[in-house]
């Protein structure tokens, strides 16, 4: 509901702030019109709202809010995309009615059924786009998987590869210093000359003695 002033209902006080509503009647009343108005429906027990005091914004969900329009809804402008009633797109325009003359205007009913199946394939396209990223996500993970399981299988192969080098190297330093061993033994070193040369002195000693 508006903050706005809601003036009387009747066409003799329209230019008066109303004090009431009648949700039985559906007007607006001024204090002039409010009195009548208990006069006259004192037993019938209408509904009257203070529209200083009440919150009373629930019994206009479906009542029309132009200034001075009381009746409930029951059209729908596509134009403005706002609920309207007869007054609303009267063909005889004033200053409180034919708003919505020359809108796109339907039936609420046909609306409301227009609506409810929009609702229905938007939440058509929802689950399909549920279940589309449900199984995009689904193959993200196994393909998250997969290349997890390639990265392993790689990292072993590299492992064997290198493990395979390091084996051959070793080998291969051996098979090197023993060749290097064998060559020094063989060129530069010989264990039986050294045996003779440790006997030379003792040789020599004898021939000097025996002399």
């Amino acid at each position: 509901m508006e903050n706005k002033k809601k003036k009387c209902s009747s066409l003799n006080h329209l230019q008066i702030d109303a004090i009431n509503y009648c949700q039985d009647c559906k007007i607006y009343l001024c204090n002039k019109c409010q009195n009548f108005h208990s006069e006259l429906f004192q037993n019938k027990n209408h509904h009257l709202y203070n529209l200083d005091k009440d919150d009373i914004n629930e019994i206009f969900i479906d009542i029309c809010q132009l200034e001075n329009h009381y009746s409930k809804f029951k059209y729908f402008c596509k134009t403005h995309n706002v609920l309207c009633y007869s007054s609303c797109i009267a063909k005889i325009k004033n200053e409180l009615n034919g708003q919505h003359t020359d809108c796109d205007v339907c039936l609420i009913k046909n609306i409301k059924d227009e609506k409810e199946k929009n609702l229905k394939d938007n939440i058509k396209f929802l689950e399909n786009l549920y279940n589309t990223l449900e199984n995009s996500i689904n193959e993200l993970k196994i393909l998250y998987e997969k290349i997890n399981e390639n990265k392993e299988e790689l990292k072993l192969k590299i492992q064997k590869i290198f493990t395979k080098i390091r084996n051959v190297l070793n080998d291969r330093e051996d098979e090197l210093l023993l060749e290097i061993d064998n060559n020094f033994n063989n060129k530069y070193f010989n264990e039986e000359m050294i045996k003779e040369s440790e006997k030379l002195p003792n040789k020599i000693n004898n021939i000097i003695r025996k002399k």
